[in-house]
């Protein structure tokens, strides 16, 4: 019987979420451009008279205090220039940042306010704070969305290509060898309807549409717009050197929910994404060649087996567990 093989795993890297898929892109995110038009309107009083800034907010017009005041009208304007010219998170996190030392300067002014202008210094505390909370809104969403993952891999079946194919081609039977899939519908050309299981016991659902279909030879996909979890695949049926069947080729592609924090939780509970796609291609050797996926009768199969046998890459050992294998040698 032809042996499994897996092709490298690609790692989780920051980037673009994927356009194609939801139907638009960054630059229609209005809110990042929005806060970078309100660095400018912020950022331009704060240079172009200090001191007038100074006297609004209450907090003294000592040369220090003015350097500051414009100080911090430059900052705005680097935000801004950031966030209009490509707005990405980490000038998000560059406010948050900048709101952060905005409040420790307004708290040291309102503990050595001379009384004079007191509620102004107030007044702006207040809606530093208020914007603080949306800017730490804008930056921790924009961060969840920014992890892609993207999955390849391969086996070697031995049936013929078209046979893999065609068996492929019939979503509704995904399930049988994806195990965190729970459901494909086929809904009209082209277009089907999924249910996923996701960490934590969650499910989520999508539709999807097919964006190439060669017989034989290829079949891609992706999500519609308005998924929870944008994703798309391409798998690909090439005849195995020798006559010794068909190589299958996966290639995943979705935004992680959660960001990279969602990927290492979801580890942790053995959600692996790489480990899943390798298992999901033996099921499927396993389905086609014998009919069925090899499982003993004690074992559980969908979400129950997940449960309770999370599976996760190979680990090494660790000190606890080298000293009791050491044990068990030497007795």
């Amino acid at each position: 019987m032809p042996s499994s093989r897996t092709l490298p795993r690609s790692t989780v890297r920051p980037g673009p979420a994927i356009r194609p898929l939801d139907g638009g892109s960054r630059s229609a995110d209005r809110l990042p451009r929005l806060l970078g038009w309100a660095s400018i309107g912020l950022g331009l009083p704060l240079i172009l008279r200090p001191a007038a800034a100074s006297r609004a907010l209450g907090t003294g017009e000592e040369p220090k205090q003015l350097a500051t005041t414009a100080a911090v009208g430059v900052r705005e304007l680097l935000a801004a220039a950031g966030l209009l010219a490509r707005p990405r998170p980490a000038w998000l996190w560059a406010r948050v940042a900048g709101d952060g030392m905005d409040l420790l300067l307004l708290g040291n002014a309102l503990k050595n306010h001379d009384r004079r202008g007191l509620g102004r210094t107030i007044a702006a505390t207040a809606g530093v704070l208020a914007i603080t909370a949306v800017d730490l809104y804008a930056a921790t969403s924009r961060s969840s969305e920014e992890t892609t993952m993207e999955l390849t891999a391969s086996t070697t079946i031995g049936k013929p290509a078209q046979e893999v194919y065609d068996f492929w081609r019939q979503f509704d039977r995904l399930p049988r060898f994806m195990a965190h899939l729970e459901e494909v519908r086929l809904t009209g050309e082209g277009r089907s309807h999924w249910r996923a299981s996701a960490p934590f016991g969650k499910d989520v659902e999508w539709d999807a549409e097919t964006t190439e279909d060669v017989p034989g030879e290829r079949i891609s996909w992706r999500s519609i717009e308005g998924a929870k979890v944008p994703n798309e695949g391409t798998v690909r049926f090439r005849n195995a050197p020798g006559d010794r069947g068909t190589e299958v080729h996966v290639t995943l592609r979705y935004e992680i929910p959660g960001g990279k924090l969602g990927q290492a939780v979801a580890r942790y509970y053995g959600e692996d994404p790489h480990q899943q796609l390798d298992d999901d291609l033996r099921r499927l050797k396993q389905v086609l060649e014998t009919g069925e996926v090899v499982r003993s009768d004690g074992a559980p199969g969908g979400k129950q087996a997940r449960g309770e046998f999370p599976q996760r890459p190979a680990q090494p050992l660790d000190a606890k567990e080298i000293a009791e294998l050491t044990q068990e040698v030497s007795a």
